[in-house]
């Protein structure tokens, strides 16, 4: 049975490039959209189709042929399900975040260059973590109960402009930049973590520890998985980078205004000139770093935040209109690229591993 992949981005041709990897016996037929729109006309040398034009010109002994993996954000898939049932391709399945992340552990298992966490053997010492989960107060409600780990604990965003309270502990509480929520979206969060709890730590000096997660979206950590950490001396987990063509620089423009990037440049270039020089090389590849999701050493974690938030003010200095005419979570995409630029260029000198990226729907 031949193979169509739904979806046109980062998680899509993650798992083409999986599956090609994997089981090369799979023939991919194509990749699927709704609409075009500006999704490339080819990835990886398959094309990219509008399931319309695509159903049409099957019959029906050809579409019963036809397995179509959705391989889009999880909140998308009932929709697009309904849809393939509509045009007549009634063999489809979901690749769900647990799904999604086992098949990227064996595809990076074997690439050996993104380590799955769960490659490491399981240790003794449970390490001591506290990752704060972003909540903003216009969330919409999860569909289903989750019973979350003990270590996470949610922290509201941008509470200093809402009275609703959606969680204990407040980004606007202790040294903060809740006020510029809109712009930064989660990283108000990593902001205040490392203003008041990495700098000058006021819950457990024995936190080995700390991370930033989404409401609806958390890393996948077992308890095994955490028993992996100290005594594998582990540094960083961050979620397997998705894949982009025909290279990261794309993506980011994808968000960005040209002014904005410019300012990224331009901001890079004069705060951390080392890490310019890199800049260019990191951006021709195509493994990038989603979400500000993160898991790390308090020490780590606070060297990336000192070199993190510098850059991400000059290029609020740098903007164009000025950051605090606007609200377009702009400073917040400008932190996956930055992560993408730090993490990558840190290989060698840090122990980073990975793990999957759980959706809660």
């Amino acid at each position: 049975m031949d193979l169509a992949i739904f979806g046109a981005q980062g998680m899509a041709l993650g798992a083409w490039e999986a599956i090609h990897n994997l089981y090369p016996i799979r023939n991919i037929r194509c990749f699927l959209v709704t609409e075009r729109g500006n999704n490339a006309k080819h990835l990886s040398g398959i094309p990219v189709l509008e399931l319309d034009s695509f159903a049409k010109a099957l019959s029906a002994e050809e579409k019963a042929n036809i397995e179509v993996l959705i391989a889009t954000p999880e909140n998308m898939m009932p929709g697009i399900e309904t849809s393939l049932e509509e045009h007549g391709l009634p063999c489809h399945v979901r690749l769900t975040s647990p799904r999604w992340s086992e098949l990227m552990k064996c595809y990076y298992v074997c690439d050996k260059e993104y380590m799955p966490l769960r490659a490491l053997p399981v240790g003794y010492h449970r390490a001591d973590m506290h990752v704060f989960m972003a909540k903003f107060h216009l969330d919409k409600p999860l569909a289903g109960r989750y019973d979350l780990p003990e270590w996470i604990t949610p922290i509201q965003v941008g509470a200093s402009q809402s009275s609703r309270r959606v969680a204990n502990i407040l980004d606007c509480d202790g040294e903060n930049i809740s006020a510029k929520n809109g712009n930064y979206s989660e990283l108000t969060a990593l902001y205040w973590i490392w203003k008041n709890r990495l700098l000058y730590p006021s819950d457990s000096l024995e936190t080995e520890y700390y991370g930033l997660a989404h409401y609806r979206r958390i890393l996948e950590l077992t308890e095994d998985d955490v028993l992996r950490l100290a005594d594998n001396e582990v540094d960083v987990v961050l979620p397997y980078p998705l894949l982009y063509e025909p290279n990261i620089e794309e993506h980011p423009k994808r968000y960005l205004k040209t002014e904005d990037w410019e300012a990224v440049q331009r901001a890079v270039r004069e705060a951390e000139p080392e890490y310019a020089g890199e800049f260019p090389r990191i951006l021709k590849q195509k493994y990038f770093y989603n979400y500000n999701i993160i898991l790390a050493r308090k020490e780590v974690l606070a060297d990336y935040c000192g070199w993190l938030f510098p850059i991400l003010e000059r290029v609020e200095e740098l903007s164009i209109p000025e950051s605090g005419k606007r609200s377009d979570r702009y400073i917040g995409y400008v932190g996956e690229t930055l992560a993408t630029l730090y993490f990558l260029s840190q290989k060698k000198r840090l122990n980073i591993m990975h793990a999957g990226c759980r959706f809660l729907t």
